[in-house]
């Protein structure tokens, strides 16, 4: 059967994803899931939460992610001394022309890392938070618009919440995954060492630019989403708010909020980019379902009871993808 031009077009973009991951990979060891699951948010032109615990890679990932796609790169270390200003930034007297310059702040980068999001007030939180939605930062009276891609990674440390700030559930919303960062298994820290015992530390190979990133992005939109597969998507969010109509009744005293529509945005765009990474013209069961912790995960919200009993969201995630009928 000969092939359609859409699926050529998906081969070929399939390639270039592939080449650009093995480049990453090059330099960052253990971390392949966590590649992949930055270049579908980027694809999908959305926000990543990371939480893991310090010296897992996630600055070098960020940062090695940037250069193999040619793309600019900022890392913002957030403290509770810090100032909206010193995010988007703010304007500068000019001595020569008596005049007001904008100052453009870090946030005017393709990849940004937001180091410990949660180390600062709200305020600060806000003007990145509002970036990130609005794609654009208002510096006096002129609007200027971000680069595209702009795409925010913000991180938080899980170990240390003394003197933390936690996003609140509307802004936790706004970030496409959330993403758990664990550790290397023993071989790869193994290389990991060899690495920083070598003379030489392998630098990263720009293979593409934003420009062909956009170009692969629309490419996403030709993976095939089946009808039943959207009902899927949207059965699984439901559950989520109603978890008794799926056999969870005790699930409901658990569960203060449930997911929102964001939620079957992300499940639906992110399974085609997922999709589309491994080489597939169409998104399967399995695509959704593993997709389904990192969409849902920061979106659920427990109530005291859950706490008091010890139930955490990654369980009840679990029991809503094992209750809802696969298609």
């Amino acid at each position: 059967m000969e092939s359609r031009p859409a699926d050529l077009q998906i081969d070929r973009a399939a390639a270039r994803l592939g080449e650009i991951q093995r480049a990453v990979a090059a330099v960052v060891v253990g971390q392949d899931r966590l590649v992949e699951s930055l270049l579908v948010a980027m694809l999908c032109r959305g926000h990543v939460l990371l939480e893991g615990v310090p010296g897992l890679a996630k600055t070098l990932t960020v940062r090695t992610l940037a250069g193999v796609i040619g793309g600019s790169f900022q890392r913002l270390q957030f403290t509770p001394d810090l100032l909206p200003a010193d995010v988007t930034g703010t304007q500068i007297f000019d001595p020569r022309t008596s005049q007001f310059v904008p100052h453009r702040g870090p946030v005017f980068a393709n990849l940004v890392l937001a180091d410990e999001i949660n180390r600062a007030p709200a305020k600060v939180q806000s003007a990145l938070l509002e970036a990130m939605e609005e794609r654009q930062v208002t510096i006096g009276d002129t609007t200027h618009p971000l680069p595209d891609p702009f795409v925010v990674l913000a991180t938080q440390n899980p170990i240390e919440q003394e003197g933390t700030y936690p996003l609140p559930e509307a802004q936790l919303d706004r970030f496409l995954f959330k993403v758990l960062v664990s550790y290397p298994a023993p071989e790869e820290e193994r290389r990991v060492l060899e690495f920083h015992l070598g003379e030489r530390f392998p630098q990263p190979q720009r293979l593409s630019s934003v420009e062909e990133l956009a170009e692969l992005a629309a490419v996403v939109r030709e993976v095939y989403l089946d009808e039943r597969i959207r009902s899927y998507i949207v059965a699984l969010v439901t559950a989520s708010r109603k978890p008794a109509e799926v056999g969870l009744g005790d699930l409901v005293p658990l569960l203060a909020f449930g997911a929102s529509p964001r939620a079957s945005i992300a499940l639906a765009v992110g399974a085609r980019a997922l999709a589309l990474v491994r080489g597939r013209s169409y998104v399967s069961p399995e695509d959704v379902k593993e997709l389904a912790p990192a969409v849902l995960r920061h979106r659920l919200v427990l109530t005291y009871e859950a706490e008091a009993e010890g139930a955490t969201v990654e369980e009840i995630v679990d029991r809503i993808l094992l209750a809802v009928e696969v298609p």
